[in-house]
Protein backbone atom coordinates (compact mmCIF):
# COMPACT_ATOMS: atom_id res chain seq x y z
CA UNK A 1 0.00 0.00 0.00
CA UNK A 2 0.89 3.51 -1.05
CA UNK A 3 2.83 5.04 2.36
CA UNK A 4 2.99 8.93 0.90
CA UNK A 5 -0.11 9.62 -0.37
CA UNK A 6 -0.26 12.73 -3.31
CA UNK A 7 -2.58 15.43 -2.14
CA UNK A 8 -5.74 14.95 -4.52
CA UNK A 9 -7.01 17.74 -6.62
CA UNK A 10 -10.76 18.87 -7.05
CA UNK A 11 -11.98 17.14 -10.25
CA UNK A 12 -11.32 19.61 -13.40
CA UNK A 13 -15.35 19.90 -14.12
CA UNK A 14 -16.19 20.46 -10.78
CA UNK A 15 -13.36 22.72 -10.27
CA UNK A 16 -15.01 24.70 -13.78
CA UNK A 17 -18.58 24.16 -12.25
CA UNK A 18 -17.58 26.05 -9.01
CA UNK A 19 -15.83 29.28 -10.98
CA UNK A 20 -19.06 29.29 -13.47
CA UNK A 21 -21.75 29.27 -10.97
CA UNK A 22 -19.44 31.13 -8.17
CA UNK A 23 -16.63 32.58 -9.37
CA UNK A 24 -15.66 33.53 -5.54
CA UNK A 25 -16.99 30.43 -4.11
CA UNK A 26 -19.14 32.42 -1.80
CA UNK A 27 -22.55 33.45 -4.52
CA UNK A 28 -23.19 29.70 -5.16
CA UNK A 29 -26.59 28.66 -3.31
CA UNK A 30 -27.03 25.11 -3.41
CA UNK A 31 -30.72 24.39 -4.27
CA UNK A 32 -30.81 21.78 -1.50
CA UNK A 33 -29.48 24.23 0.68
CA UNK A 34 -31.48 25.11 4.26
CA UNK A 35 -32.63 28.76 4.01
CA UNK A 36 -32.79 31.12 6.76
CA UNK A 37 -36.29 31.32 6.30
CA UNK A 38 -37.09 28.04 6.98
CA UNK A 39 -35.56 28.08 10.72
CA UNK A 40 -38.20 26.77 13.47
CA UNK A 41 -37.52 27.54 16.81
CA UNK A 42 -40.05 26.12 19.72
CA UNK A 43 -41.36 30.00 20.87
CA UNK A 44 -42.17 32.63 18.57
CA UNK A 45 -39.83 35.64 19.79
CA UNK A 46 -39.14 38.59 18.55
CA UNK A 47 -35.43 38.73 19.97
CA UNK A 48 -35.01 35.70 17.80
CA UNK A 49 -35.90 36.96 14.52
CA UNK A 50 -33.62 37.51 11.75
CA UNK A 51 -31.95 40.43 10.82
CA UNK A 52 -29.49 41.78 8.44
CA UNK A 53 -26.68 41.71 11.02
CA UNK A 54 -27.87 38.44 12.65
CA UNK A 55 -29.14 35.87 10.37
CA UNK A 56 -31.13 33.12 11.80
CA UNK A 57 -28.89 30.68 12.29
CA UNK A 58 -26.22 33.09 13.77
CA UNK A 59 -28.14 33.89 16.20
CA UNK A 60 -28.34 30.28 17.28
CA UNK A 61 -23.93 30.08 16.91
CA UNK A 62 -24.47 33.31 19.45
CA UNK A 63 -26.33 31.87 21.61
CA UNK A 64 -24.44 28.32 21.78
CA UNK A 65 -21.25 30.08 22.57
CA UNK A 66 -22.40 31.87 25.77
CA UNK A 67 -24.42 28.88 27.34
CA UNK A 68 -22.06 27.92 29.91
CA UNK A 69 -21.57 24.69 29.08
CA UNK A 70 -19.82 26.04 25.98
CA UNK A 71 -17.26 27.06 28.65
CA UNK A 72 -16.43 24.05 30.23
CA UNK A 73 -15.34 22.64 26.67
CA UNK A 74 -11.69 24.26 27.52
CA UNK A 75 -10.99 21.30 30.49
CA UNK A 76 -12.86 18.30 28.37
CA UNK A 77 -11.00 15.40 26.53
CA UNK A 78 -10.71 15.04 23.51
CA UNK A 79 -8.72 11.72 23.33
CA UNK A 80 -5.76 11.99 26.32
CA UNK A 81 -6.72 12.47 29.54
CA UNK A 82 -4.67 12.92 32.73
CA UNK A 83 -2.27 15.46 30.72
CA UNK A 84 -1.23 18.93 31.28
CA UNK A 85 0.36 20.13 27.98
CA UNK A 86 -1.82 22.60 26.08
CA UNK A 87 -0.59 21.45 23.39
CA UNK A 88 -2.82 18.46 23.45
CA UNK A 89 -6.07 18.94 21.40
CA UNK A 90 -9.32 19.34 24.39
CA UNK A 91 -12.97 19.05 23.47
CA UNK A 92 -12.61 23.25 22.76
CA UNK A 93 -10.49 22.88 20.10
CA UNK A 94 -11.76 19.88 18.11
CA UNK A 95 -15.19 21.26 17.78
CA UNK A 96 -13.12 24.61 16.17
CA UNK A 97 -11.72 22.17 14.02
CA UNK A 98 -15.11 20.55 12.52
CA UNK A 99 -16.66 24.09 12.41
CA UNK A 100 -13.66 24.93 9.88
CA UNK A 101 -13.59 21.82 8.10
CA UNK A 102 -17.37 22.07 7.97
CA UNK A 103 -17.89 25.41 6.80
CA UNK A 104 -15.16 24.90 4.33
CA UNK A 105 -16.85 22.49 2.54
CA UNK A 106 -20.60 24.09 2.87
CA UNK A 107 -19.03 26.99 1.26
CA UNK A 108 -18.35 25.61 -1.63
CA UNK A 109 -21.42 23.21 -2.03
CA UNK A 110 -23.13 26.54 -1.32
CA UNK A 111 -24.66 25.54 1.99
CA UNK A 112 -26.00 27.47 4.70
CA UNK A 113 -22.41 27.90 6.64
CA UNK A 114 -24.08 29.60 10.11
CA UNK A 115 -26.37 26.34 10.42
CA UNK A 116 -23.09 24.51 9.85
CA UNK A 117 -21.32 26.72 12.53
CA UNK A 118 -23.90 26.58 15.08
CA UNK A 119 -23.94 22.52 14.78
CA UNK A 120 -20.43 22.54 14.99
CA UNK A 121 -20.24 24.50 17.79
CA UNK A 122 -22.80 22.91 19.79
CA UNK A 123 -22.30 19.42 18.79
CA UNK A 124 -20.30 18.39 22.38
CA UNK A 125 -21.58 20.03 24.42
CA UNK A 126 -22.84 17.11 26.36
CA UNK A 127 -19.87 15.38 26.25
CA UNK A 128 -18.59 13.62 29.62
CA UNK A 129 -14.97 14.44 31.25
CA UNK A 130 -12.40 11.95 30.37
CA UNK A 131 -13.74 11.79 26.88
CA UNK A 132 -14.88 8.51 25.64
CA UNK A 133 -13.76 6.15 28.07
CA UNK A 134 -16.02 8.84 31.06
CA UNK A 135 -18.75 8.74 28.74
CA UNK A 136 -18.81 5.00 28.73
CA UNK A 137 -18.68 4.88 32.71
CA UNK A 138 -21.19 7.34 33.10
CA UNK A 139 -23.33 4.84 30.52
CA UNK A 140 -23.03 2.02 32.24
CA UNK A 141 -24.01 3.71 35.59
CA UNK A 142 -26.72 5.18 34.14
CA UNK A 143 -28.41 2.06 32.20
CA UNK A 144 -27.64 0.04 35.45
CA UNK A 145 -29.88 2.57 37.43
CA UNK A 146 -32.57 3.50 34.70
CA UNK A 147 -32.47 0.54 32.10
CA UNK A 148 -31.95 4.15 29.94
CA UNK A 149 -29.04 5.02 27.70
CA UNK A 150 -27.00 7.73 27.88
CA UNK A 151 -24.95 9.35 24.63
CA UNK A 152 -23.39 12.27 24.57
CA UNK A 153 -25.30 13.45 21.44
CA UNK A 154 -28.28 13.09 23.22
CA UNK A 155 -27.23 14.93 25.80
CA UNK A 156 -25.71 17.46 24.08
CA UNK A 157 -29.18 18.47 22.53
CA UNK A 158 -30.83 17.99 26.28
CA UNK A 159 -28.08 21.16 27.23
CA UNK A 160 -28.88 23.13 24.79
CA UNK A 161 -32.92 22.81 24.37
CA UNK A 162 -33.81 21.51 28.27
CA UNK A 163 -31.13 22.53 30.65
CA UNK A 164 -30.31 26.30 29.16
CA UNK A 165 -33.28 26.79 26.81
CA UNK A 166 -32.13 29.31 24.44
CA UNK A 167 -34.69 28.38 22.04
CA UNK A 168 -31.98 27.15 19.61
CA UNK A 169 -33.75 25.63 16.12
CA UNK A 170 -34.73 23.04 15.06
CA UNK A 171 -32.54 22.36 12.18
CA UNK A 172 -28.93 23.41 14.84
CA UNK A 173 -30.42 20.57 17.43
CA UNK A 174 -31.09 18.05 14.50
CA UNK A 175 -27.61 18.45 13.73
CA UNK A 176 -26.18 18.18 17.25
CA UNK A 177 -28.40 14.90 17.97
CA UNK A 178 -27.57 12.97 13.92
CA UNK A 179 -23.74 14.15 14.19
CA UNK A 180 -22.27 11.00 15.38
CA UNK A 181 -18.90 10.63 13.61
CA UNK A 182 -18.46 6.63 15.09
CA UNK A 183 -20.59 5.66 12.03
CA UNK A 184 -19.61 6.36 9.10
CA UNK A 185 -21.67 6.57 5.94
CA UNK A 186 -20.09 6.03 2.18
CA UNK A 187 -23.86 8.33 1.56
CA UNK A 188 -25.35 10.46 4.18
CA UNK A 189 -28.49 11.25 2.73
CA UNK A 190 -31.10 14.00 4.27
CA UNK A 191 -34.38 12.37 6.06
CA UNK A 192 -37.98 14.27 6.61
CA UNK A 193 -37.34 17.97 8.67
CA UNK A 194 -39.00 17.04 11.53
CA UNK A 195 -41.39 19.46 13.93
CA UNK A 196 -40.32 19.83 17.51
CA UNK A 197 -42.83 17.00 18.74
CA UNK A 198 -41.74 14.38 16.08
CA UNK A 199 -38.25 15.34 17.34
CA UNK A 200 -38.76 14.99 20.79
CA UNK A 201 -40.28 11.43 20.58
CA UNK A 202 -37.02 10.52 18.28
CA UNK A 203 -34.75 11.83 21.67
CA UNK A 204 -36.57 9.71 23.63
CA UNK A 205 -36.54 6.83 22.13
CA UNK A 206 -32.77 7.42 21.86
CA UNK A 207 -33.36 7.20 25.56
CA UNK A 208 -34.64 3.81 25.68
CA UNK A 209 -33.84 2.04 22.19
CA UNK A 210 -29.98 1.45 21.90
CA UNK A 211 -30.46 0.79 18.11
CA UNK A 212 -31.63 4.24 17.34
CA UNK A 213 -28.22 6.22 17.62
CA UNK A 214 -27.23 3.76 14.77
CA UNK A 215 -29.76 4.55 12.42
CA UNK A 216 -29.89 8.38 13.13
CA UNK A 217 -29.50 10.42 9.87
CA UNK A 218 -29.57 14.80 9.48
CA UNK A 219 -32.22 16.12 8.13
CA UNK A 220 -30.19 18.83 5.95
CA UNK A 221 -27.05 18.88 3.66
CA UNK A 222 -25.48 21.11 6.63
CA UNK A 223 -26.11 18.47 9.36
CA UNK A 224 -24.49 15.74 7.12
CA UNK A 225 -21.74 18.09 6.38
CA UNK A 226 -20.81 18.46 10.05
CA UNK A 227 -21.16 14.93 10.76
CA UNK A 228 -18.09 13.49 8.32
CA UNK A 229 -16.62 17.05 9.57
CA UNK A 230 -16.33 15.40 12.63
CA UNK A 231 -14.52 12.36 11.07
CA UNK A 232 -12.16 14.78 9.22
CA UNK A 233 -11.27 16.25 12.22
CA UNK A 234 -10.35 13.66 14.77
CA UNK A 235 -8.64 11.24 12.64
CA UNK A 236 -5.95 13.31 11.63
CA UNK A 237 -5.36 15.23 14.57
CA UNK A 238 -5.58 12.59 16.71
CA UNK A 239 -2.71 10.84 15.38
CA UNK A 240 -0.81 13.97 15.42
CA UNK A 241 -1.72 14.47 19.39
CA UNK A 242 -0.48 10.39 20.10
CA UNK A 243 2.65 11.87 18.00
CA UNK A 244 3.30 14.29 20.33
CA UNK A 245 2.28 12.09 23.67
CA UNK A 246 4.78 9.44 22.63
CA UNK A 247 1.90 7.03 21.79
CA UNK A 248 3.24 6.65 18.56
CA UNK A 249 6.80 6.85 17.53
CA UNK A 250 6.08 7.65 13.24
CA UNK A 251 3.06 7.57 11.38
CA UNK A 252 4.41 5.33 8.67
CA UNK A 253 2.39 2.48 10.60
CA UNK A 254 -1.02 3.67 8.94
CA UNK A 255 -1.84 1.86 5.99
CA UNK A 256 -3.31 3.89 3.21
CA UNK A 257 -4.06 4.23 -0.69
CA UNK A 258 -5.86 7.72 -1.12
CA UNK A 259 -6.66 9.31 2.04
CA UNK A 260 -2.98 9.89 3.35
CA UNK A 261 -1.76 9.48 6.97
CA UNK A 262 -0.98 12.40 8.43
CA UNK A 263 -3.25 15.35 9.59
CA UNK A 264 -3.07 17.69 6.38
CA UNK A 265 -3.22 15.09 3.52
CA UNK A 266 -6.39 13.84 5.39
CA UNK A 267 -8.15 16.78 6.17
CA UNK A 268 -7.18 17.55 2.28
CA UNK A 269 -8.22 14.31 0.60
CA UNK A 270 -11.63 13.81 2.33
CA UNK A 271 -12.50 17.36 1.68
CA UNK A 272 -11.88 17.40 -2.03
CA UNK A 273 -13.49 13.52 -2.26
CA UNK A 274 -16.28 14.95 -0.38
CA UNK A 275 -16.99 18.03 -2.84
CA UNK A 276 -16.30 16.31 -5.96
CA UNK A 277 -19.26 13.92 -5.14
CA UNK A 278 -21.15 15.87 -3.19
CA UNK A 279 -21.55 18.81 -5.89
CA UNK A 280 -24.89 19.62 -6.97
CA UNK A 281 -26.53 16.60 -5.53
CA UNK A 282 -28.80 16.46 -2.34
CA UNK A 283 -27.26 14.27 -0.69
CA UNK A 284 -22.95 14.36 0.99
CA UNK A 285 -21.17 11.10 -0.80
CA UNK A 286 -17.35 9.88 -0.85
CA UNK A 287 -15.73 7.92 -3.68
CA UNK A 288 -15.64 4.00 -2.97
CA UNK A 289 -11.89 4.18 -2.48
CA UNK A 290 -11.78 7.03 0.03
CA UNK A 291 -14.55 5.60 2.01
CA UNK A 292 -13.03 2.06 2.13
CA UNK A 293 -9.71 3.95 3.21
CA UNK A 294 -11.71 6.11 5.82
CA UNK A 295 -13.02 3.33 7.68
CA UNK A 296 -9.56 1.81 7.52
CA UNK A 297 -7.77 4.83 9.38
CA UNK A 298 -10.61 4.48 11.95
CA UNK A 299 -9.99 1.15 12.60
CA UNK A 300 -6.32 1.66 13.17
CA UNK A 301 -6.91 4.84 15.17
CA UNK A 302 -8.56 2.35 17.53
CA UNK A 303 -6.18 -0.28 17.32
CA UNK A 304 -3.19 2.01 17.67
CA UNK A 305 -4.55 5.45 19.87
CA UNK A 306 -7.61 5.28 21.67
CA UNK A 307 -7.53 1.60 22.93
CA UNK A 308 -4.22 3.19 24.46
CA UNK A 309 -5.40 6.49 25.44
CA UNK A 310 -4.24 7.87 28.98
CA UNK A 311 -7.54 7.22 30.98
CA UNK A 312 -8.15 3.81 29.22
CA UNK A 313 -4.43 2.60 29.53
CA UNK A 314 -3.40 2.18 32.84
CA UNK A 315 -5.57 4.72 35.45
CA UNK A 316 -9.04 3.31 33.23
CA UNK A 317 -10.33 0.57 35.97
CA UNK A 318 -9.43 3.11 38.87
CA UNK A 319 -11.42 6.40 37.34
CA UNK A 320 -14.37 3.97 36.26
CA UNK A 321 -14.27 2.53 40.24
CA UNK A 322 -14.27 6.79 40.74
CA UNK A 323 -17.63 7.46 38.43
CA UNK A 324 -19.10 4.89 40.57
CA UNK A 325 -18.16 6.14 44.20
CA UNK A 326 -19.17 9.71 42.97
CA UNK A 327 -22.31 8.74 41.17
CA UNK A 328 -23.67 6.95 44.35
CA UNK A 329 -22.94 9.44 46.83
CA UNK A 330 -24.84 12.10 44.33
CA UNK A 331 -27.28 9.62 43.91
CA UNK A 332 -28.30 9.31 47.80
CA UNK A 333 -27.92 12.94 48.12
CA UNK A 334 -30.33 13.74 45.48
CA UNK A 335 -33.02 11.32 46.99
CA UNK A 336 -32.25 12.54 50.10
CA UNK A 337 -32.50 16.36 49.23
CA UNK A 338 -29.23 16.90 51.27
CA UNK A 339 -28.88 20.36 50.37
CA UNK A 340 -25.07 20.87 51.74
CA UNK A 341 -24.29 18.41 49.18
CA UNK A 342 -22.27 19.44 46.26
CA UNK A 343 -25.01 18.40 43.71
CA UNK A 344 -27.66 21.14 45.23
CA UNK A 345 -24.82 23.89 46.21
CA UNK A 346 -23.31 23.71 42.85
CA UNK A 347 -24.90 21.86 40.14
CA UNK A 348 -28.41 22.77 41.01
CA UNK A 349 -28.15 26.23 42.46
CA UNK A 350 -25.79 27.16 39.35
CA UNK A 351 -28.24 26.01 36.88
CA UNK A 352 -31.42 27.94 38.14
CA UNK A 353 -28.61 31.00 37.98
CA UNK A 354 -27.05 30.69 34.89
CA UNK A 355 -30.42 29.04 33.01
CA UNK A 356 -32.35 31.96 33.66
CA UNK A 357 -35.43 29.42 32.58
CA UNK A 358 -35.56 26.58 35.20
CA UNK A 359 -36.76 26.75 38.62
CA UNK A 360 -35.29 24.24 41.63
CA UNK A 361 -38.59 23.10 42.39
CA UNK A 362 -39.23 22.12 38.52
CA UNK A 363 -36.04 20.36 38.27
CA UNK A 364 -35.95 18.05 41.14
CA UNK A 365 -39.32 16.44 39.70
CA UNK A 366 -36.59 15.21 36.92
CA UNK A 367 -35.60 11.57 37.65
CA UNK A 368 -32.98 11.60 40.68
CA UNK A 369 -30.27 9.36 37.94
CA UNK A 370 -31.15 12.15 35.44
CA UNK A 371 -30.01 15.14 37.54
CA UNK A 372 -26.64 12.76 38.53
CA UNK A 373 -25.97 12.47 35.24
CA UNK A 374 -26.47 16.00 34.26
CA UNK A 375 -24.30 16.89 36.92
CA UNK A 376 -21.57 14.73 36.06
CA UNK A 377 -21.75 14.87 32.40
CA UNK A 378 -21.05 18.86 32.68
CA UNK A 379 -17.88 18.71 34.47
CA UNK A 380 -14.76 18.89 33.18
CA UNK A 381 -11.73 16.58 33.92
CA UNK A 382 -10.52 18.90 36.78
CA UNK A 383 -13.77 19.48 38.06
CA UNK A 384 -14.02 15.33 38.69
CA UNK A 385 -10.73 15.29 39.99
CA UNK A 386 -11.76 17.98 42.75
CA UNK A 387 -15.17 17.12 43.44
CA UNK A 388 -13.80 13.54 44.41
CA UNK A 389 -11.48 14.35 47.03
CA UNK A 390 -13.71 16.53 48.11
CA UNK A 391 -16.48 14.16 48.69
CA UNK A 392 -13.63 11.19 49.84
CA UNK A 393 -10.92 12.92 51.33
CA UNK A 394 -9.43 9.35 52.84
CA UNK A 395 -9.49 7.47 49.73
CA UNK A 396 -6.46 6.04 48.32
CA UNK A 397 -7.67 6.28 44.80
CA UNK A 398 -6.08 9.27 43.20
CA UNK A 399 -5.58 10.29 39.98
CA UNK A 400 -2.16 11.85 39.60
CA UNK A 401 -1.92 13.92 35.87
CA UNK A 402 1.33 14.19 33.87
CA UNK A 403 3.12 17.70 34.90
CA UNK A 404 4.24 19.68 31.82
CA UNK A 405 7.98 19.10 33.96
CA UNK A 406 7.41 15.10 34.09
CA UNK A 407 10.37 14.08 31.90
CA UNK A 408 12.72 16.38 33.38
Amino acid sequence: MQKHTRYLDLDPHIAEAIRQNSPDARAHENPYRTSDSAVKRRLPNIHDEATLTRPAFGRDIEKIINVPAYSRYADKTQVFSLIKNDDISRRSLHVQLVSRIGRNIGRILGLNIDLIEATALGHDVGHTPFGHAGEHFLGKLYHANTARYFNHNVHSVRVLDKLFRRNISLQTLNGVLCHNGEFAQQRLEITEMLDFETFDALVERCYTDEKVIENLRPSSLEGCVVRVSDMIAYLGKDRQDALEMGVLSTLECFDTEVIGNNNAQIINNLTVDIINNSYGKNRIEMSEAVFKDLKRAKSQNYERIYLNEGVISGAGNIVEEMFSDMYEVLLVDCLNKNESSPLFKHHISNLVARSKTITAQDYLKEEPNQIVVDYMASMTDSYFIALYEYLFPQSEKHIIAKSYCHDL
